[in-house]
């Protein structure tokens, strides 16, 4: 199974999703066009290895190997040999419309394009592709290293080919993949962050203090981590863009966002990667 890989974006989700790659024998291009992204990635993947050897899930002569996979690039030409591409950039329409229109000139005609979007349509993406059955979505779950989830997301036209090798390359990753249809916010988003916002409405309507909500959740309903602060290690700017996706594709005010949350994201306070959310952690 292993081949060529390209990964877009060397930001959190792609450095995670070019090291598993990596590390499970697949040559990879981490594709960005900024060289001190391409560096930080380079370098995280590293100290994630390197975390690996001393946990002794990893022997100590794996990561030089595991690291001579991965070729950083600047420009989308280093995805032309690449048998499975997955886009990993920013959570805006227009820039994944833009790389789809891109990437399908660049790759060869078999293949397959993958989006790692958390809400974006997948059927709106592969219609900028004049190979939609070969577009689908591969939504890993932060930190990649770790969490065993990928859903695997269907577009309208994605075909069952496309659809049962990307389960096989999830499987081979050492992932669990999960098939869904192409709806908003797919099933982890549609679910997770009507529960994030209904916590920021208890905050914002004084019912409890963001340590209290997330106790409850811990405790009372066994959630690793609670709402708050998952949204503050998700960005909190991300949860609104999931959000406004949810209430526009669905048209159900349910999924109405907060105005507390829009406040926070317009003073800049987006959680860990600002040092500040609904939980303070240092300067960043």
């Amino acid at each position: 199974m292993p081949s060529r890989a390209a990964v877009i974006g060397a930001g959190t989700m792609g450095n995670g999703i070019a090291h598993v790659f990596a590390q499970t024998g697949w040559e990879v291009a981490l594709i960005d066009t900024a060289p001190a992204a391409l560096e930080r990635a380079v370098a995280t993947i590293r100290a994630n290895l390197e975390r690996q050897v001393k946990k002794g899930a990893l022997g100590a002569e794996a990561p030089p190997e595991i690291l001579s996979r991965i070729t950083p690039a600047r420009t989308l030409d280093g995805a032309a040999s690449a048998a499975l591409v997955i886009e990993a950039a920013s959570e805006s329409p227009a820039i994944k419309f833009s790389v789809f229109d891109q990437l399908d000139r660049v790759c060869g005609p078999e293949a397959i394009l993958a989006t790692n979007t958390s809400s974006i349509s997948i059927t709106e993406i592969a219609a900028r592709t004049r190979r939609p059955a070969q577009v689908i979505g591969m939504h890993f779950m932060n930190p990649v290293p770790v969490m065993q989830l990928v859903e695997v997301i269907r577009g309208h036209a994605t075909s069952d080919a496309t659809t049962a090798t990307v389960m096989d390359v999830a499987r081979g990753l050492g992932k669990t993949p999960v098939e869904v249809n192409d709806y908003p916010g797919f099933v982890s988003n549609r679910v997770l962050m009507p529960m994030i916002n209904e916590a920021i409405f208890c905050v914002m309507e004084g019912v409890a203090n963001p340590e209290a909500i997330d106790t409850v959740m811990k405790l009372g309903m066994a959630h690793p981590m609670g709402p708050l602060a998952l949204a503050d290690f998700i960005g909190l700017d991300v949860c609104l863009a999931i959000l406004e996706v949810l209430h526009g594709g669905l048209g159900d005010d349910k999924y109405r966002a907060c105005p507390l949350l829009r406040r926070m994201v317009a003073a800049g306070d987006l959680g860990r990667k600002t040092g500040k959310g609904f939980y303070n952690y240092g300067e960043k």
